[in-house]
């Protein structure tokens, strides 16, 4: 039975694309160290050394990053600060979401104290996980 054969970025790899992929994902997705990979793998059937998932993610995770920020939903250049005051399980917290100029929620954080300035440093600075940063923040 005739094999697939291997994408060029797989190409003279010894384990399967699938596979690669499979274990790069979950490291960068999950807080998995290299060892917990390497056992998981094992109880799969899979022999796979801790630093061969090591070269792995440092060769994989920068292409991935690349190819899938393209895709990622594009915000605007004009970001605003939302605050609100709401109880999440009885407990009153601060609730400010980032919503671009179409409305659309770019990002959230729930705070126990009030700190919005603290908020738009952080937002502004680019430490929230969005694609983008704006260009002006009101």
């Amino acid at each position: 039975m005739p094999t697939e054969p291997q994408p060029k970025l797989f190409k003279y790899r010894h384990f399967e694309a699938s596979l690669i992929l499979l274990c790069v994902r979950w490291y960068l997705r999950y807080s998995l160290s290299y060892r917990d990979l390497e056992e998981m793998m094992t109880e799969r059937g899979l022999s796979v050394d801790h630093t061969t998932i090591y070269r792995w993610v440092q060769h994989f995770a920068p292409i991935l990053e690349k190819r899938c920020r393209a895709k990622l939903r594009q915000t605007n250049d004009s970001w605003r600060v939302d605050e609100t005051y709401i109880k999440v399980k009885g407990v009153s917290l601060y609730l400010y979401r980032a919503v671009d100029s179409d409305g659309n929620t770019v990002e959230f954080m729930l705070s126990p104290r009030r700190n919005s300035v603290c908020v738009a440093q952080s937002v502004s600075s680019g430490k929230l996980c969005v694609p983008g940063t704006p260009s002006h923040l009101a």
